[in-house]
């Protein structure tokens, strides 16, 4: 019985060039994130180059054109985001505790990040309206919130079918405020008052929506009361 061929060194050798072609990759990528971050969305191939330590010629090699760099770019920009959003939508204290906390949180990401979420608002230039990463992220946020509508509603008898619009249109509205009021250069709220407006804006439209199938809700009411045990 024949016994297996060994590896070849041209096996090897491929799977050293991909893992530094990979390395080349994140190290070209987390540098277009800090030259835009730092100097904003029309930084140039040569900058970012630069920074990553690398020559021009190689960023196109690894990268299908611009466009192929910003969509990666973007994917790496809103990981970033979602780990700082991720957690802080988890439903805890009160209702306006939970809202608090995630409009905060997203607006001090913005507000310490505004070349990034520029670049991100600003979409692709090949898909209408936005770049798939950035609409992906928006319909995972969206989705997990509907998914808590849903289950809140449910406790209490009513149609679930209304936490899906609910939860898309409450996104919806935050990210469109907040992308003008950047464009505006963050005029004419501070941040801290469109956060404000924003807040007593979600808690409004849940507390409407909830009266709806006769559950009262303000921001002083309790998440937990608004679930039944062991939900979440």
């Amino acid at each position: 019985m024949e016994s297996a061929a060994p590896a070849t060194s041209s096996d090897g050798r491929s799977q050293r060039w991909d893992g530094h072609k990979a390395e080349r990759r994140d190290q070209i990528l987390a540098a277009a994130v800090v030259a835009i971050r730092e100097d904003g969305a029309r930084v140039g191939v040569k900058d970012i180059a630069a920074r990553a330590g690398v020559p021009r010629s190689v960023v196109y090699r690894l990268f299908g054109d611009r466009d192929d760099l910003d969509e990666q770019v973007r994917t790496r920009i809103i990981s970033e985001l979602m780990t700082r959003l991720t957690p802080v939508l988890s439903p805890e204290g009160t209702v306006g505790d939970a809202v608090t906390r995630a409009v905060e949180t997203y607006i001090g990401w913005i507000v310490t990040n505004p070349h990034l979420h520029r670049f991100l608002a600003a979409g692709s230039k090949r898909v209408v309206g936005s770049s798939p990463s950035v609409s992906d992220a928006r319909t995972a946020v969206a989705v997990q919130t509907a998914r808590l509508f849903a289950i809140s509603i449910a406790c209490h008898g009513g149609t679930t079918e209304v936490a899906e619009p609910l939860a898309f249109g409450l996104v919806g509205m935050v990210d469109n405020s907040v992308n003008r009021w950047l464009s505006r250069g963050m005029q004419p709220l501070t941040a801290d008052e469109l956060s404000r407006v924003l807040q007593r804006w979600i808690v409004n439209t849940i507390a409407v929506t909830m009266a709806d199938i006769g559950v009262a809700v303000d921001a002083q009411t309790p998440v937990a009361d608004l679930f039944g045990p062991d939900k979440i």
